[in-house]
Parts: C-alpha cells; structure tokens; sequence
C-alpha cells in the first residue's frame, strides 16, 4: 500500500458525527484498482491524519520509546538510567548521556524529537508501515529483554481483583507501606474507588493515622484512567490473570510498565509473590525491572452501512466478499467504524444465543481465506495461546512469538484444523449477508457486542503493547515454567529403566 488519509473524528475508537463526507482510500498498489475497505476511517480534517491525543502527552517511557521520539507532558521531569549502552542505538536518540551506571536519558527542554510523526490507529496504516512498526516493537522487545530500566516512579496506579473481599485488606497493605514515611519517595497512590468506602480498606484510618499522607492517596474510576492514563508511572495488581486482563481493558491506549502479584487462580500472567512485595518492590524501585512487551490486537468493528433507496446499487444482492475485497462502486461507503478496542488475549466471534452454528467469512489483508461454519472462531495473541485458543484445540504459543493464532471452535468439518498467521497481517471476520442468524463478538471476555449480517471485525497488531514486568531470577524460562506448574505441561510417571 502506498498511501492513505484520515477524515473526520474518531476520538477514542469511536465514530464522527452524521456530517462527515469524506473518505479514506488506501491504494494496494499503483496499478490496482481495489481498496482495503477495512481502512475506511474517519479523520480530523480532509487529508490530514488523526493525531493520537493519549501519546502526545505520555509519560509512559516504553512507549515512548516505541514512537522513536520522547514525549512528557509538560512540567513534568524525569530520569531513567538503562543499565545497558547500546539502547540508544536501537531507539535512535540523537543526544545520550553516559554515566558510569550505563546510559542517562533526562527530559529536559533541549530535548526534541527526531522528527513529528502523525500517530493513527493501526487499522489505518497501510501494509508497509504496519510491517515496520511491528518490527519496530519486536526490535525494541528484544532490547528490553537485556537490559535493566530504570524508572523515577512517583504515581503509582493499583488494581485489586474484583470479587474476592480478602484481596481488600492486602491492597490496604501495600497502600499503607507505599505511603509510608519511610519510604525514599513519597509515592501518590491512586487505588479504585469502590475500595474508599470498604471497611476492610478503611481509607479514613490511613489519613488521620498519617496526616502527610492524607494528599496522596487517591481513587479512581474507569472514567478517570481514561482521561487520566498519561499520569501513571507503575501499575501494580493485585489478582489472577483476569486481574492483568482488566487492567489491559483500562489503558486501552499506552500502558504503563505492570508487575503482578499472584492472588488468584491462575499464574501465565501473574509472577511475583505478594509475601514478598516490600522486597520485590523496593528492588524494582531502586534496582529498575526486567520488561517484556506482550504483543496486543487492535479491534474494530466496522458496521454495515444501509443502501439508500433509489439508488443504483439498492437493488442488487449485497456480497460481504465482494464488498471487502472487490472493486468498489464509486460514490459508496459500504461500511463505517464503530468502536476500537485494545486486547492481550483473545477476540471471540460466536454464535451467542442461537440454537444454530455461525457462518463466517474470515479474510486476511484483501484475500478472502475461507468460508467457516462452526460455534465461532478465537483469534488469539501468542499470550492468548493458552486461554480460550488452548481450550478449543488451537497450539501454545511463547509471548515472543510475533504471530496471530486463528482456531475454529466446533468447526463443522474435520479439516479445518488451527493456523498461525504472522502479525503483520490484518485480518478480518465477518457474518455473511446471507447468514441465517447474526453472530456475537467479545474481546477479552468483554465488550460483547451483535454483529449483524454484513458486519465485521478487523484485527491487527496493536502499537500499544502490554510491558509486562518479569522476575530477575527467571526470566528466560519465565514462560515454560508458567505452563508447567499450572497446566502439568508433560507431567507424568517417570519410565521406569531397563534391567540389565
């Protein structure tokens, strides 16, 4: 693809007002005629692209990075020391200072970046920059896996696993230790709203027994991370894997470095153990953290657009292939943008409440793959290999793995067997206008949405991935060692020796 223009205003995944006109056009190549119509976007203004409001003003240093320039918000310092002297060369930071720790990178007003570059959903780039900016992201994972950052944390954001009132007291916990006195920072805390009024959390206890800390101990909502998300340096949960899933759900945008704690059921995600949470967390306060980015989708559904009576096309037979992958009439926008959403593990189209099984149309890039007729279909992230993907029949994957995982759940022929597909592909599934029923789509178990006959969803890899925090002594068999303890991977009896 060679170029494409943004119209109109998505703030947020969603979609602009009635008035807008404008469309988008991607062209494949000079010489072909077709259109990538899951790129029909909405913009700003005619021929200029949507600038991404949550980056432009990130404090968030890995994705930062990520974009190849630094962003801070304004008046807001920092200084990150990476143990590592060749992580300026992968990012392509101009002016580095060096110190006897390793590299300095200190956001003073000098600093400038390299060259401004429009921001836009990964659904609206075409095929090369999708290419480069999901080589950009392994490029910069393999870096990160090697060295040590180094962060100056003074928000801290916690998440505490819903459901399950004994969590409460141990946030109360770690709240009351973040805040306290003795601490080499005075770090502002900022814990979920519905624990303010909880007696096991007691917030009025923690003021009145420390008045200076009274001032930074405040309560969010999913209202105030959205408007908020660029403020928080660290995230800490408390929890499952559904715990880690949530807190990819809030930050829909940049994400800040995530260390786990292990509170409940399963383990892929969660990695550190909270008896010990003073010394993991003051080491990683003082000592910096080892991060591995954890590949993210970005979804989008993308709603049928209604023919206009009396029209040329209004009486021919609606083809969703044709529409997706054929020649486009001229003058016709066969379908708009409705919301877009971040995920870590899975997005699931199926059959939802109807007693029959779902048809779906799955494409990749302007290739129409396959017909399927099953349950539903799990396209998964490599870190989604082991959830609904495992549970269907799909492969395991390793987190590092820069691949999309496609498994039919219930498929209704024996050959349709699981494929890997590479993230640089976009893909797209929907319900054929000839469908008997309409099917559903959930994107990590949330947001569940109908998609109606001519309906579909895109997805791609997202430039947000999740940084997740990884333990020192494991780290690279951190994965293998999570699916033998939880699944029993390969457990079994011993073979007993030949006797001789």
């Amino acid at each position: 693809m060679d170029k494409g223009h943004t119209q109109g205003d998505a703030d947020h995944g969603g979609v602009a007002g009635e008035t807008d006109t404008h469309k988008l056009e991607v062209v494949l190549t000079p010489d072909c005629s077709h259109r990538r119509k899951s790129s029909l976007v909405m913009a700003n203004e005619p021929g200029k692209p949507r600038l991404d409001r949550a980056n432009d003003k990130t404090a968030c240093f890995v994705h930062s990075l990520i974009a190849g320039e630094w962003v801070c918000p304004p008046n807001k310092k920092k200084d990150i020391r990476i143990a590592h002297d060749d992580l300026d060369d992968a990012i392509g930071f101009e002016d580095t200072a060096v110190d006897t720790d390793g590299v300095t990178v200190t956001d003073v007003d000098d600093w400038r970046p390299k060259q401004t570059q429009a921001v836009v959903e990964s659904r609206q780039l075409t095929k090369k920059q999708l290419s480069d900016m999901a080589w950009n992201v392994r490029k910069l994972s393999k870096k990160l896996d090697s060295i040590k950052l180094k962060l100056s944390v003074q928000n801290v954001f916690l998440v505490t696993k819903a459901g399950d009132d004994s969590v409460i007291a141990l946030t109360r916990k770690l709240t009351q230790w973040l805040l306290s006195k003795d601490r080499d920072t005075e770090y502002n805390v900022y814990v979920e709203k519905r624990l303010e009024a909880h007696p096991d959390f007691c917030a009025a206890q923690l003021s009145r027994d420390d008045p200076s800390a009274a001032k930074r101990l405040n309560f969010w909502d999913v209202k105030f991370v959205y408007e908020n998300a660029h403020i928080f340096d660290f995230v800490i949960t408390l929890g499952g894997d559904g715990t880690v899933l949530y807190t990819s759900w809030l930050f829909q945008h940049v994400i800040p470095p995530v260390i786990s704690f292990s509170l409940g059921s399963l383990g892929f995600l969660t990695k550190f153990d909270f008896n010990d949470f003073q010394d993991t967390l003051g080491s990683a306060f003082k000592d910096g953290v080892a991060v591995s980015l954890r590949l993210r989708f970005e979804c989008t559904i993308m709603r049928s657009n209604r023919r206009v009576e009396g029209s040329l096309t209004h009486s021919k037979k609606r083809d969703l292939v044709e529409e997706l992958i054929g020649e486009e009439v001229e003058g016709t926008l066969t379908h708009k943008p409705e919301k877009v959403v971040q995920i870590l593990n899975d997005v699931v189209l199926d059959r939802g409440p109807n007693p029959t099984m779902s048809s779906i149309e799955l494409f990749g890039d302007d290739e129409h793959f396959t017909t399927l007729l099953a349950d539903g279909v799990c396209i998964a992230t490599p870190t989604g290999s082991t959830a609904y993907n495992l549970a269907a029949g799909g492969s395991l994957c390793h987190p590092d793995n820069p691949v999309i995982l496609v498994t039919a759940i219930c498929a209704h022929t024996l050959s349709f067997r699981p494929i890997i597909l590479p993230d640089t592909i976009v893909l797209r599934m929907g319900v054929p206008y000839d469908a008997r029923t309409s099917s559903w789509a959930s994107f990590d178990g949330r947001e569940r949405v109908e998609l109606s006959p001519g309906d579909y969803v895109t997805v791609s890899a997202s430039r947000y991935p999740f940084a997740n925090v990884l333990p020192q002594d494991r780290r690279n068999n951190d994965w293998v060692h999570s699916i033998s303890k939880t699944l029993n991977w390969n457990s079994r009896q011993k073979q007993k020796a030949l006797k001789e």
